[in-house]
């Protein structure tokens, strides 16, 4: 009916083309004179089309619920009454009106809150100034201003303003006030990867008992990767001790060779040591269901670009670079090389140890769990 409008036709061809009442071809010319134009917001899928809404007007006419006419529409009976404005809205409802205002309110791009508000502006530029973190100026404005929602501003935005120089809401040098000094940023949070990891469990359905270092068993993993990403050992560290194991990779960080190296390097644990693992989101787990059914140690996955999730594998990659350094060929290192370099490191006292070994802790859960 919409489409007849915008395409010229007379009422009374619409009327027979679409079988509808006059009331209907009014409802929708009416507030535009008389005229549909083609180039009115056409909304996507995901939204009501203004074919939805002089359905909803209809059927409201007609006393329809909304759960029915969220049925007939295909949505959630929740869309039809935030629609139209709760039950007592029904006699005021407007299609024309409701489509021109979700219309304004898809008009990209829009102000950014920093763009729109001065002094919430002023007040970040003065913060940056004094080497505050986008983090702490983001705490510190809903701490100052509980009450003023206005006022409040993510440290992702303040990032992105700073480093996206076309947003043009704060100077482009403030860079240089941030800790790293750097010009590029990469946000952080859960994002979608294409053809990601099957089945994959992730971190935050891990048992708690992992977190506080308590109960021994649970280890972290990854790879370091040797020049041109040519080459790679496998890493996989216990919490608890410290206790770090190397794999070796001769024929690549391929899922398939680093679920057998893993496998092989678990089985020699006893049981009681085999909880669970945390790895990132490397293509080389994708084949973590065959090594969880191989060992019985559940692989649990961090969010994506989130290093710190694994904290104590990182802080032994940065220690095992000693005897592997970036941008060196890994494959160089043999099996009895990469036992010799691990043995090295695990009999080193550690500070976290009380100044113990991580061999010597090791072995003193072995003991306590076995």
């Amino acid at each position: 009916m919409i489409w007849l409008a915008a395409q010229g036709r007379s009422y009374r061809q619409i009327i027979d083309e679409a079988g509808v009442s006059m009331g209907a071809v009014t409802i929708i010319t009416k507030p535009l004179g008389g005229v549909i134009r083609p180039e009115l917001y056409v909304a996507s899928p995901a939204r009501l089309s203004l074919e939805d809404r002089v359905n909803i007007k209809l059927w409201l006419v007609e006393g329809t619920s909304f759960a029915e006419i969220g049925r007939r529409l295909g949505r959630p009976t929740s869309t039809i009454s935030r629609e139209v404005g709760g039950r007592a809205a029904r006699d005021e409802y407007r299609p024309m009106v409701a489509h021109c205002r979700a219309a304004e309110r898809a008009r990209r791009p829009k102000p950014t809150r920093l763009a729109s508000n001065g002094a919430l502006r002023e007040r970040v530029v003065a913060d940056l100034t004094e080497l505050w973190s986008p983090e702490q100026i983001a705490g510190r404005l809903k701490l100052e201003f509980p009450q003023n929602p206005e006022m409040w501003v993510s440290h992702e935005t303040i990032y992105k303003s700073v480093y996206i120089e076309s947003r043009g809401e704060l100077r482009r040098e403030l860079a240089r006030c941030l800790r790293t000094g750097r010009a590029k940023r990469q946000p952080r949070g859960r994002v979608a990867r294409p053809g990601g990891i099957p089945a994959m469990v992730p971190i935050v359905e891990r048992p708690a008992e992992v977190d506080d270092r308590a109960v021994p068993g649970h280890w972290e993993g990854d790879l370091l990767i040797g020049a041109a990403q040519r080459s790679a050992v496998g890493t996989v560290v216990e919490r608890t001790s410290r206790f770090t194991l190397l794999l070796h990779l001769p024929d690549g960080r391929g899922a398939a060779s680093v679920r057998t190296a893993a496998a092989e390097a678990f089985a020699q644990l006893p049981e009681t040591l085999r909880r669970s693992l945390t790895w990132d989101q490397g293509r080389e787990m994708t084949e973590h269901a065959t090594f969880t059914v191989d060992t019985g140690v559940q692989v649990y996955f961090c969010d994506p670009h989130s290093p710190w999730q694994r904290p104590t594998n990182e802080n032994t990659n940065g220690l095992l670079r000693q005897w592997m350094p970036k941008g060196t060929d890994l494959s160089r290192h043999d099996r009895a090389q990469l036992r010799a370099i691990a043995d090295s490191l695990n009999n080193r006292p550690r500070k976290s140890l009380g100044y113990m070994t991580p061999s010597e802790k090791f072995a003193e859960l072995v003991a306590s769990t076995g």
